[in-house]
């Protein structure tokens, strides 16, 4: 009986394997000891790292300060083809993601993971709360997290009832997958674990860290096309500066938000 390959591995840009044959340690970027890893059981794993291999996230995949680990769906998949996925009981048009497949991968995936509480188990799905930078900031103070990416029509709800998996969506929209939006999640979070950026303070003072959107920004040229920067900005007064920054950020989030700042005015009653 021929043997199942098991899952591969990425590691920042290297793909990895496992194999009866021995490995080359060496050759593999380092992996610092309790790192925070993301596990992503996708049924396009060749679609990662993809844009967490580049910039502050690459640079800081490949030093070790966190791990991705693509999980092949197709690989856990019955018969020839290796499929996955079979019609909706009920009738409907596309496919459903079989129970038994998923559960199988995720089984995989809890493999060297700690307890629920400090590693969740999300199901990306456009009916899941919504994503938000309070929900990265929690995740980044995990563990790790594994990430199950839909296809189709979906996932069989038995499986997410049964692993009890937590569904997040990354907005009021559908996408063809889950990736880009396991993407778009890893990356912020993975920018709020230590060293990372390199300047804490850029986090603090970022969009949503406290429940508002960010103040404009300026830089060099003092002058262009004809538009300046806000005096107080080069005043060198820095209270004064922190004046107009809060004020920018209230009005802003006023006038593009008013969800978030209906929130915020509730929480400071």
């Amino acid at each position: 009986m021929a043997l199942m390959s098991t899952p591969s591995k990425s590691h920042g840009r290297k793909t990895i394997t496992a194999s009866l044959t021995p490995r080359d340690l060496m050759a593999e970027p380092t992996r610092l000891k309790g790192a925070w890893a993301a596990k992503v059981i996708t049924l396009f794993p060749d679609a990662f790292p993809g844009v967490l291999g580049a910039s502050l996230t690459g640079k800081a995949l490949q030093e070790g300060k966190w791990t991705l680990d693509p999980i092949d769906l197709r690989i856990f998949g019955e018969g020839k083809h290796r499929n996955v996925d079979d019609t909706p009981y009920g009738g409907g048009a596309g496919m459903v993601l079989r129970a038994d497949i998923v559960g199988k991968a995720l089984d995989f995936a809890s493999r060297g993971t700690s307890e629920r509480a400090k590693w969740p188990v999300v199901y990306l799905s456009p009916r899941g709360k919504p994503f938000d930078q309070a929900k990265a900031a929690e995740w980044a103070q995990a563990d790790g997290i594994t990430l199950l990416c839909g296809r189709f029509e979906g996932v069989d709800q038995r499986v997410l009832d049964f692993y009890e998996i937590e569904e997040i969506s990354l907005g009021d929209f559908v996408l063809t997958g889950g990736e880009i939006a396991a993407q778009a999640m890893i990356d912020a979070t993975v920018r709020l674990l230590p060293d990372v950026l390199g300047n804490a303070a850029s986090t603090e003072e970022e969009s949503f860290s406290d429940g508002m959107l960010e103040h404009p920004q300026y830089t060099r040229p003092a002058e262009w096309k004809g538009l300046g920067v806000p005096e107080v900005l080069t005043s060198g007064d820095h209270g004064k500066v922190d004046i107009w920054r809060r004020e920018q950020s209230e009005a802003l989030t006023k006038t593009r938000r008013p969800d978030l700042w209906a929130k915020r005015k509730h929480v400071d009653r």
